[in-house]
């Protein structure tokens, strides 16, 4: 009874090179209407960016925003999760690292990224699918 995170993840992945600035940072997350970007460095990635990290880390500080190269102020290293691996696994490993979005990666490759609002998203489908596994168990064993 293994729930991949393939299943639940979004495939979209944000991006935004590691040059960039924080203000055009800024603005790609306002055009895609985004919270978050992956950072990459030489196209592999590098970190991830949010808006807490724009407010807290730039505006905060009364930092120029045109002069805050994002990778200042990226997260990194990325913590990851295989595609593979079971939304249980995803989940504590968010809890425990005080995450809300998690890259999807295998040998260097970025899938998707889970997020607790996909993890909210999909908590019927998931919770559904457990208790049918449950009582599809337990039927085994009664038979």
């Amino acid at each position: 009874m293994s729930y991949p995170v393939k299943d639940y993840m979004t495939k979209k992945i944000p991006t935004v090179d590691s040059e960039a600035s924080a203000l055009e940072t800024a603005k790609i997350m306002a055009e895609n209407r985004d919270d978050y970007l992956i950072v990459l460095r030489k196209a592999q990635p590098a970190g991830i960016v949010t808006e807490g990290d724009l407010l807290r880390k730039v505006m905060a500080l009364q930092r120029d925003p045109s002069e805050v190269k994002i990778s200042e102020i990226m997260s990194a290293p990325l913590i990851t999760i295989n595609p593979d691996d079971a939304v249980n696994v995803a989940i504590q490993v968010m809890v425990d690292k005080d995450i809300r979005r998690m890259p999807v990666v295998r040998d260097s490759i970025i899938y998707g990224v889970i997020t607790m609002r996909d993890l909210v998203r999909h908590f019927n489908d998931y919770n559904e699918r457990i208790v049918k596994d449950i009582f599809r168990s337990m039927s085994l064993f009664h038979a």
